[in-house]
């Protein structure tokens, strides 16, 4: 299992994630300076108030869809390159796929163990797109498991195969860094 986290880890640096997911990440910014300039620059215009307020609330509306729209590009984006390293890992690692999908089924339980415990992780809330993964949603991906810390390992990624995702799961989807746990298992389970 940790040979295939490792492969995950590897896929990433692989495909240069980090650098792709880097300039990405400035998109926001890029469009919030050009909002910013619009905003701005309605207050200098020639001519009624009225026309620059309203040039100033277009600049804010601007500048809050951009934004939106941008992150959930960017998080989908980096959902597309958990697949990638997780195909990576699948591919290089002897039983790569088997072993990834129980890392990472151990690895949900853990987290929602630990954000359960410790609610003050939320500092590191800046740095989860590089956890293997969401520490977020663990809590929700894994509320079956709490009852199989006895089962076999095989057991836990079968429950986790068995759960049904909801409209809500897919739609916290759309915001997150990395896909649904059970997505990722059954696209491993594919690779094997």
């Amino acid at each position: 299992e940790v040979e295939a986290v490792i492969g995950h880890e590897l896929g990433h640096l692989k495909h240069r994630d980090v650098q792709v997911m880097m300039i990405v990440s400035l998109l926001p910014a890029l469009f919030y300076y050009i909002g910013y300039s619009i905003m701005v620059s309605s207050m200098y215009t020639r001519g009624r108030r009225e026309e620059g307020s309203g040039i100033a609330l277009l600049g804010m509306g601007l500048i809050a869809f951009s934004m939106f729209l941008t992150y959930v590009c960017v998080s989908f984006l980096s959902r597309v390159r958990e697949y990638y390293a997780d195909r990576h890992s699948a591919t290089i690692v002897e039983n790569g796929a088997q072993k990834l999908s129980l890392g990472l089924a151990k690895i949900v339980h853990t987290t929602k163990n630990m954000r359960k415990a410790r609610r003050e992780m939320q500092h590191l809330n800046a740095f989860k797109a590089l956890f293997i993964a969401d520490p977020d949603r663990a809590e929700a991906e894994s509320i079956t498991l709490s009852s199989m810390a006895s089962s076999s390992d095989q057991r836990l990624v079968q429950e986790i195969l068995s759960q049904k995702l909801t409209f809500i799961d897919r739609i916290n989807e759309i915001f997150s860094t990395h896909p649904h746990v059970v997505k990722r298992i059954k696209a491993l389970q594919e690779l094997s």
